[in-house]
């Protein structure tokens, strides 16, 4: 047999990790629902969340994956009772996978055409009118936005081409330092303009009376879509992971680390919000829209404009990269293909299903299905529908198939690690909590209440 490709080294585990937790939505959403809710307070309910909701999932997948080391389907199928469609949680991980990565990308897309115009200065204007324009300019082109796109998935792509540990490790292991420098220094600067403090009590003074069940729900639903889980992405990069790699101790480092990243966008970004008088709303009107506006009246605004597209650009590399690995990992070990012409394949199949939502304010802004155009479907039925029935499903399967002997031999590295209390609750948390507040989130999600 051919010597299966994985990581090579802790931190490649960790920054690997960390790169497919690590998103957008750290850069605008997290910040952004942090002070909206609560600040501080709402922090302490998400932190709880996750280490309720979250965690316990993530920790399932990894070691799930590192038990069976391979692809999510193969890896339910090695694991459950003979006969038991369990495989079709991976399945479903696949499915859940091309759907983010078929709008996912073409954000993605829009943050990389947007270092080149920060570059040229092309959208360095405090008129947020004049930055609206730009950012309508440019997903309104059918043309650059299936350039952009498909230029996007074939750098990814190039990545993953060159395998686990010399595509996806070797780049992690760089741009997750890189990501970290360039946050610290647009904090620094950030922190130098007078409303910074206003912007900070915003993100951390807790306020209590902002407290209510809807924002409970919020902090459980960000908890378990921060982490990456659900969707067969650390399911198969658990597969890679070294066999004395102490699971619970990197899935605990990666949510603290992604916690803190969230954390030092909204202190790089909110205080020149704040002291220049916009309004922090969530979603690209603010890193399209009203970052450039910002930055273009801040001192070394087109040096840190152009910062804060690269540092995002960083942000979606990791996420993207796991996304995509998942349909690759299985169409390389399930159908026998090679590596490279297995990229090649889920490359074509992402660009056609993704050039749908690359059109959607184009050519295609007057067809939908279900009253959503293609972008809104795809996000949709991902986020509310197949991302949460994987993580109730994977919490069920480890909580009442797999079993608690099993769990503890794996997460103990074979009695290597002395865990046995972690598991047990790890255990307890699987089998009858997480999954339950998951289908709570689910059913919010889908307005049943």
């Amino acid at each position: 047999m051919t010597k299966r490709d994985g990581f090579t080294s802790g931190f490649g585990v960790l920054a690997a990790t960390l790169g497919s937790a690590v998103g957008l939505g750290n850069i605008w959403k997290f910040p952004y629902m942090t002070g909206a809710n609560g600040g501080a307070g709402f922090l302490l309910i998400y932190l709880l969340a996750t280490l309720l909701v979250g965690l316990p999932v993530m920790i399932a997948e990894i070691t799930m994956g590192r038990s069976a080391k391979s692809n999510p389907i193969t890896t339910l199928q090695r694991l459950a009772p003979r006969g038991q469609p369990w495989w079709l949680i991976g399945a479903f991980g696949v499915v859940a996978a091309f759907l983010i990565m078929a709008f996912y990308s073409e954000v993605v897309a829009w943050v990389f055409a947007y270092v080149p115009k920060a570059i040229t200065g092309e959208i360095l204007s405090s008129d947020p009118k004049v930055t609206g324009a730009a950012f309508g300019a440019l997903i309104s082109d059918p043309v650059q936005s299936l350039v952009w796109q498909w230029g996007v998935l074939l750098f990814i792509s190039g990545i993953l081409l060159l395998g686990v540990a010399k595509g996806i490790e070797a780049v992690t292991k760089r741009l997750m330092p890189l990501l970290f420098i360039l946050l610290l220094i647009l904090c620094g600067f950030s922190l130098t303009l007078d409303k910074a403090g206003e912007a900070l009590k915003f993100l951390f003074q807790p306020d209590f009376s902002k407290l209510n069940g809807s924002v409970l729900l919020a902090a459980m639903g960000l908890a378990f879509f921060k982490l990456s889980v659900g969707m067969g992405t650390m399911m198969t990069y658990g597969s890679y992971f070294r066999d004395d790699q102490n699971v619970p101790v990197t899935a605990f480092r990666v949510m603290c680390a992604d916690l803190f990243v969230s954390m030092l966008a909204g202190i790089a970004i909110f205080p020149a919000v704040f002291t220049f008088g916009f309004q922090p709303e969530a979603g690209p009107p603010l890193v399209f829209i009203t970052i450039p506006a910002v930055f273009a009246q801040m001192p070394f605004g087109h040096l840190l404009m152009v910062l804060f597209f690269v540092l995002t650009s960083v942000a979606a590399i990791g996420a993207m990269l796991s996304l995509l690995e998942v349909p690759v990992a299985v169409i390389n070990e399930r159908f026998g293909v090679r590596r490279k012409t297995a990229t090649l394949i889920t490359l074509v199949l992402v660009a056609l299903l993704g050039s749908t939502c690359a059109l959607t304010n184009s050519t295609m802004a007057e067809f939908k299905l279900f009253g959503m155009n293609m972008f809104d479907l795809f996000d949709y039925l991902s986020s509310n529908i197949l991302l949460p029935l994987g993580g109730i499903t994977i919490a069920v399967f480890v909580g009442w198939v797999w079993g608690y002997p099993a769990l503890q031999q794996a997460l103990s590295n074979h009695q290597q690690l002395q865990n046995q209390h972690l598991s047990r609750i790890l255990f307890v948390l699987l089998r009858f909590i997480t999954p339950l507040l998951i289908l709570t989130v689910m059913l919010h999600a889908l307005n049943v209440f």
